[in-house]
């Protein structure tokens, strides 16, 4: 078979085969780096099994080069690691792994290139050819790889198809991530998980109990990251997975009737809003916030009677939960979860101004309470725009292109945006010889407010005139009277 390589994955490979020949040893390239070569993804991470010692081969590769790349060996693993210019080159010895039934750490024994290959994850990820396949021509390409393909790994790369090489159950009892890899996949690659290997994720779900959450979540940051999430948070969702994982969004699925009147279906509803904003930013943690931005509808949800389903709220409550799924989930605090939150919480005020008679006031405060995260805001409110009803979806867009443009007019006039009002209190302090205190709130909040409202200019002077004013409804008299 042809693989296009680069001249640099050539001479890495070519090398590996100098050093592997000294020692005597058989390596092969296998894994993911033939799989995506296949599919013309690129793909930076070389995996290397030898039948042999992993470490002396690694060594024998980094003295091919003159300026001595290091060789990181894990012993707990077995693996050896250098790094090669954007290359990272993984060595590991063939092996053959079995399993206790509540434990994700094998039993470990040297084996053979077969041995490796069963013990990988999909067929497609079986794939191998020798180190000794390479030859540098003059297109740096393959002339022919005869590839060791042991479970018809590239029908199923051809076909689009994800299948365990062994069954179902072992594989995913084996190691529980499994499962979830084999979802990120259908959701990276748009491919088709074959139908014995979907059941036997759905079989064995429950196992996902052992893994670890910073591995579910950065498979669950990966799928997020793919052109169309929704796909695998479906089969996350229709496996039983999702429930065990984020049961909080679950929730959302279902719709539900009285008296003839329902709402959509808000998991589904998440997820289209998802797929829309994706092809507008690789952002990850604002496709976090359009994930969550309706996460307190089930929280919310009443019935009125004269109106229907309300979800009054869900945006505050929201809000509130999402220090917690970050905290859960063990995603990073602080400044990446405030940004989410943020948005969760302010993501419904753009569309409230799609109403007619919006005053220059709204549309300040919006400027000022989203900051630099404005054009994401928008970007999430203009994904959030979703209905079967195509006329209704164009009069929604059109209307919010004029909040688009408010918001350019009142920005360029009052220059709100990422503003700080002009009286700090610092200077209150010094001004009324004062310590930190509530007066001191009192007052900045009276000046900004004000300025928002419009009922003083944007300036220094007018701000200080209102503070001296403010002081002295609170009996405060300034140091130099």
């Amino acid at each position: 078979m042809n693989i296009t390589f680069t001249k640099e994955e050539i001479e890495i490979i070519s090398n590996v085969a100098k050093a592997s020949s000294s020692l005597k040893m058989e390596a092969f390239v296998v894994g993911g780096f033939v799989r995506d070569k296949i599919l013309l993804r690129n793909c930076k991470d070389i995996d290397i099994v030898c039948l042999g010692d992993a470490n002396s081969l690694a060594e024998g590769l980094a003295s091919e080069y003159a300026f001595g790349p290091k060789v990181s060996w894990f012993k707990n693993y077995g693996t050896a690691h250098v790094k090669i210019g954007d290359y990272d080159v993984e060595f590991v010895g063939a092996r053959k792994e079995s399993y206790l039934q509540h434990s994700r750490n094998p039993i470990v024994e040297p084996g053979t290139l077969q041995d490796d290959q069963e013990r990988r994850d999909f067929t497609i990820n079986a794939l191998a050819f020798s180190v000794d396949s390479i030859q540098l021509t003059v297109n740096n390409q393959l002339p022919t790889v005869n590839l060791i393909d042991p479970f018809n790994g590239m029908d199923d790369l051809e076909n689009g198809i994800i299948r365990t090489p062994l069954a179902p159950e072992k594989t995913f009892s084996d190691d529980p991530l499994r499962m979830m890899r084999a979802i990120r996949f259908a959701s990276q690659l748009k491919f088709t998980i074959e139908s014995n290997t979907l059941l036997g994720i759905a079989d064995a779900a429950h196992r996902i109990s052992i893994i670890s959450q910073e591995r579910i979540t950065d498979e669950l940051n990966k799928i997020l990251m793919s052109d169309k999430p929704s796909v695998g948070l479906d089969l996350l969702y229709k496996t039983g997975l999702l429930k065990l994982i984020f049961p909080a969004l679950v929730d959302l699925a279902g719709a539900e009737y009285i008296d003839g009147k329902g709402h959509k279906d808000n998991f589904y509803h998440t997820l289209q809003v998802l797929d829309n904003i994706c092809p507008h930013t690789n952002n990850l943690w604002l496709r976090w916030a359009a994930l969550l931005h309706d996460i307190a509808k089930p929280a919310t949800k009443r019935f009125e009677n004269e109106i229907g389903w309300t979800f009054h709220g869900h945006e505050v409550v929201g809000g509130r939960m999402v220090p917690k799924i970050f905290s859960k989930l063990k995603l990073p605090m602080h400044e990446n979860m405030r940004y989410v939150r943020k948005l969760v919480e302010l993501h419904l005020r753009p569309i409230s101004l799609t109403k007619e008679n919006i005053t220059d006031s709204a549309i300040r405060r919006l400027l000022f309470d989203a900051s630099e995260d404005l054009e994401d805001l928008m970007t999430l409110c203009d994904a959030d725009i979703t209905s079967k009803n195509e006329a209704k979806v164009k009069r929604f867009r059109s209307n919010f292109e004029l909040v688009r443009q408010r918001l350019k007019e009142v920005e360029e006039k009052d220059k709100i945006r990422n503003w700080q009002p002009p009286i700090t209190g610092e200077l209150i302090m010094q001004k009324f010889n004062l310590q930190p205190c509530r007066e001191v709130g009192i007052i900045k909040t009276a000046i900004r407010e004000a300025i928002l409202d419009g009922v003083i200019e944007n300036s220094y002077d007018a701000a200080y005139q209102l503070m001296l004013s403010e002081a002295k409804k609170l009996g405060m008299k300034p140091v130099d009277g």
